[in-house]
């Protein structure tokens, strides 16, 4: 098995207050983990410290990436070397059209593997392709980056990006929160089809709802900074049925 991510006893902390407390996580090329848990247990907070945010300091452990260790890289290269985040919460770039950041983006990428520059008709080749992927609108894609979308159409745009960068190892943080049923399927969907077996997707989520759709290879319950529970699909149904408080007590 090509092993893409391997986190052993990570500890971080943000703010000087611990909120890792000991994360050991194993994800192989061509799988999609999930990653559930309440509010405040640390789902978020180990998706800033993969993508390098600074906010978070790693107090201890260690975390290899295609066999590198990714804690000593930048975030610019984190991205570089196949590191996508798909952001709970994606921002608005007002002046930026969404052309010019995504060509931006894709060229960094090229120059940071030896290749040259995407040609202008090429890129935009590239744009109607992975377009259609998570069927978002021209319109959109000629505006700025997120400015005046909806809540589903800002998920869109982040499938988009992802499907544009073609990542090795893509973080989809509660990329379902606040999406109605067709923006859910829409944006499942296009997480779908940019599976393959050479990437590995980690999707941090409250429900079964989205995982309905993005079929988990393993489903992992994060508990006051640690995983605690380990299993296959049924474990999210388990927690659809149950909730969390079966988790507090056997704790």
């Amino acid at each position: 098995m090509n092993k893409l991510l391997e986190i052993n006893n990570l500890h971080a902390t943000v703010d000087g207050k611990e909120i890792l407390k000991g994360i050991d996580l194993s994800i192989n090329a061509g799988e999609v983990h999930a990653l559930m848990g309440p509010n405040g247990s640390g789902k978020s907070t180990l998706s800033s410290v993969l993508v390098g945010n600074p906010a978070f300091t790693v107090t201890k452990g260690s975390v290899r990436y295609k066999g590198k260790n990714l804690l000593e890289m930048s975030p610019e290269a984190r991205s570089c070397e196949g590191l996508f985040l798909s952001f709970q919460y994606p921002v608005e770039i007002p002046g930026v059209s969404m052309t010019n950041f995504m060509r931006a983006a894709v060229n960094a990428h090229r120059e940071y593997r030896g290749e040259a520059p995407v040609s202008a008709t090429g890129f935009l080749k590239m744009m109607r392709e992975k377009q259609a992927i998570v069927e978002l609108d021209n319109k959109l894609a000629g505006r700025s980056v997120n400015e005046g979308f909806s809540g589903g159409e800002k998920k869109r745009n982040e499938i988009f990006q992802m499907a544009m960068l073609n990542p090795d190892l893509a973080i989809l943080d509660e990329t379902d929160s606040g999406l109605d049923i067709d923006a859910l399927r829409i944006v499942a969907n296009g997480v779908n089809k940019l599976k393959t077996p050479e990437n590995a997707t980690i999707v941090i989520t409250h429900y079964q709802r989205l995982l309905d759709y993005i079929k988990p290879d393993a489903v992992h319950i994060l508990y006051k900074g640690r995983i605690v529970k380990t299993g296959g699909p049924e474990l999210a149904l388990e927690l659809e049925k149950k909730g969390y408080d079966w988790i507090k007590e056997e704790k």
